[in-house]
């Protein structure tokens, strides 16, 4: 196994720059990653594919948020490898090697940002960033066993960043520890701190745990068990994601009709809003790369290469004005709930799109905890909290961690 396992594209230092004063800035003394998908200035963005990486020049300006990084007091020790134009969750490049799991060796990594969660899993950095889409940060920092954090949508600059699908495109940062993740929130993501620190309300959608398949983890008992201990019995509602999903997105109903009886999903709704997001997803990627894909023909790893050129293929009779309405029903639903009930929480393992997609398609953010290890591999749960509540979200998490942990370890052993 690589020193590195295999988590960096290219080890550079870039270090801070000299603080203004004598005061201690208030990432001092951290190391950060990059993913392959941020602008440095005077270096190629590879974008996980040597293909780009040949055909494209140096950047002539630095992400912004790298720049806030480093203005922080955080140290770059490099890019990470991704996968190819991040049109993947597995964490796999044909080209540059797929990063080894730190976590659960012999598995993959997830991704796309493979490189950055390694990094982090590996002890090799503090933190990294990162790019979320449609699972991105949550997947390979559940699959890796960190904390990942998927920031509201638009509230942290994309600026050179090499898009996906702007629609969605979010970005994201890992840790291994949650004090470690807030303390890099609060320098990228500046906003004022909510004035709530606990919910009043949490909602536990029953069958996002149910669509999981995995009835021996424990996660729903953990997860209703820690809530209780923290919060109160009275605070929990344990609810139907995909029952409020119809009742408020009227336009899902169409799609819905359109299932013969043979492919019903378990929670059709959700698999409704899952179709919405990729059917947006791959008209944006089109619109970005289809000139780049068509001109210059990459050479593109399995699996991939079918996906990449499906989307860069595919017609243009769909129909994206319904999606698209569907996209803004379920955005005002969802704001509407979490509102409503003073920010609840959904708790539910970010491992299926079904249910990855309700932070992408409503654009809230959402954390990766890691529980532990369950038969050697590693279990995370997720929160999700309203657009911009992302330190009240983080409040939530560090609150209720120790709780699960301790709820985790007493379900796994009996």
């Amino acid at each position: 196994m690589a020193e590195d396992f295999g988590a960096f594209m290219e080890r550079f230092v870039l270090p801070p720059p000299p603080p203004p004063s004598s005061q201690q800035l208030p990432l001092h003394g951290l190391t950060f990653a990059i993913k392959d998908i941020f602008d440095i200035a005077g270096r190629v963005t590879g974008f996980g594919n040597p293909d780009w990486a040949r055909t494209h020049a140096p950047a002539a300006a630095t992400s912004p948020v790298v720049l806030a990084a480093l203005a922080a007091g955080a140290t770059s020790l490099g890019t990470t490898i991704m996968d190819e134009m991040a049109y993947s969750i597995y964490g796999e490049n044909a080209h540059y090697g797929t990063p080894a799991n730190p976590c659960a060796p012999g598995r993959v990594p997830g991704g796309s940002s493979s490189g950055s969660a390694v990094a982090v899993a590996a002890n090799l950095v503090d933190f990294s960033l990162g790019t979320d889409t449609g699972g991105s940060v949550r997947v390979p920092a559940a699959y890796c066993g960190i904390f990942g954090l998927r920031t509201s949508h638009g509230l942290v600059s994309a600026q050179n960043v090499i898009p996906m699908a702007q629609m969605f495109d979010t970005v994201g940062w890992f840790a291994r520890d949650l004090s470690t993740l807030s303390r890099v929130t609060k320098v990228l993501l500046p906003l004022p701190d909510d004035t709530v620190k606990h919910p009043t309300h949490v909602t536990i959608p029953m069958d996002c745990f149910q669509i999981l398949g995995s009835p021996d983890d424990h996660t729903y008992q953990i997860v209703n068990a820690s809530v209780a201990k923290k919060f109160g019995s009275h605070a929990i509602d344990n609810a139907n994601l995909g029952d409020f999903v119809s009742d408020n997105v009227p336009s899902i109903g169409k799609f819905i009709a359109d299932f013969s009886e043979s492919e019903l999903p378990s929670v059709p709704a959700l698999s409704v809003i899952s179709h919405v997001m990729f059917s947006l997803l791959r008209s944006q990627f089109k619109a970005n790369h289809a000139e780049w894909v068509n001109s210059v023909k990459p050479n593109l790893g399995p699996g991939l290469r079918e996906n990449i050129h499906g989307a860069v293929a595919s017609g243009d009779d769909e129909p994206l004005e319904e999606f698209l309405a569907v996209r803004a029903e379920f955005k005002s639903a969802l704001a509407a709930l979490l509102k409503a009930q003073a920010a609840p929480l959904d708790n539910y393992q970010a491992r299926a799109f079904s249910l990855l997609d309700i932070a992408v398609v409503s654009g809230f953010c959402q954390v990766s905890i890691p529980l532990g290890k369950r038969n050697g591999l590693p279990v995370s749960v997720s929160l999700v909290a309203r657009h911009g509540a992302d330190h009240f979200l983080l409040n939530v998490a560090e609150e209720l961690y120790q709780t699960l942990i301790d709820e985790a370890a007493k379900a796994w052993a009996s």
